[in-house]
């Protein structure tokens, strides 16, 4: 590495383990291409201890009220954007509790729009209107983007819980940051296209964290999408089959279970599990927060009709 690599953050700097790929056979170029992709697994790998802290902090927060906030440019932003919009139909999170913030708006989402990122004061306007128990997440590979530190500064500065997800360890925005997690993922395939490795890393980070997150505030049951929105034809024959493999209950017992229950996964699980009928059921569950754990424990009835409705 020259004196000039090094100064560059570093998802900037040349890899050498990747030069003169227009000479690889493709087979070769993309088993290239794939070890690189094996240390942004081994980058998140390092970073779990740190997120574990994050995930329980955001969870405390959630539970008050507190929403998530990611913001990010290009890639980054647009991962950000993706793992919020996918937190609805798999959790029926309600829209507004993870939000993704893009630089550049909307059109950023479709195409680039470069000059966006460098707008401070996008990033701290967007944090203006943002509650207390709010957390904000930049996400930044080069932990240098100015929207992203923006935000993060404004957020800092308010009291809000405030993470960096980024792949340099200088990052200059850490220090607006209660969290730093650094993706240690190095220089990238192609020089400077943090769309590849730190991506990823960001992206399997992302994963982890509202995964976890979802599960810290009761929107599974065991490993079970019982939160799910069903809106068609497959996704209702899936609540009938998570029903039974929550319970145990035949066919023709969980479409009863579900029909009483107006469709509804949790609520029908929750009848199943604790005997109680279908008002007392969704009355639990929303003074739980929707909590299948929490409102068995604050049942009325004792959990023994299990079996009930086998056939």
């Amino acid at each position: 590495m020259d004196q000039h690599d090094a100064a560059l953050p570093p998802t900037e700097r040349r890899n050498p383990r990747t030069e003169n790929l227009e000479e690889l056979s493709t087979q070769e170029l993309l088993r290239r291409l794939h070890d690189e992709d094996h240390r942004a697994v081994s980058a998140v790998d390092a970073v779990l201890p740190d997120l574990a802290v994050v995930v329980d902090r955001a969870a405390e927060r959630f539970r008050r009220g507190g929403d998530v906030h990611y913001f990010g440019a290009g890639t980054s932003g647009r991962l950000g954007v993706l793992d919020a919009s996918e937190l609805l139909p798999t959790f029926n999170l309600p829209p507004g509790r993870v939000v993704g913030h893009i630089a550049g708006g909307p059109r950023a989402l479709q195409e680039a729009v470069e000059d966006a990122e460098d707008s401070v004061d996008d990033g701290a306007a967007a944090v203006a209107e943002l509650g207390a128990d709010d957390v904000v997440v930049g996400l930044a590979a080069s932990g240098s983007t100015p929207y992203v530190g923006g935000a993060l500064a404004a957020a800092r500065d308010r009291g809000l819980a405030t993470v960096l997800i980024s792949s340099n360890p200088e990052a200059p925005l850490r220090a607006h940051a209660d969290h730093h997690l650094c993706l240690d993922t190095g220089p990238e395939a192609i020089t400077g296209s943090t769309r590849l490795k730190a991506g990823t890393a960001q992206k399997l980070v992302l994963n982890a964290f509202s995964t976890a997150l979802m599960v810290a505030v009761g929107r599974t049951w065991s490993n079970l999408m019982v939160s799910m929105v069903a809106t068609n034809a497959k996704l209702r024959e899936r609540t009938v089959r998570i029903l039974r493999e929550a319970t145990g209950i035949e066919e023709p017992a969980a479409r009863r279970t579900l029909a009483q229950a107006e469709g509804d996964l949790k609520t029908a699980l929750l009848m199943t599990l604790s005997g109680l009928d279908a008002d007392q059921s969704t009355r639990l569950l929303h003074e739980h927060a929707g909590s299948v754990r929490d409102a068995l424990r604050a049942g009325e009835k004792p959990a023994t009709q299990r079996d009930q409705g086998r056939t």
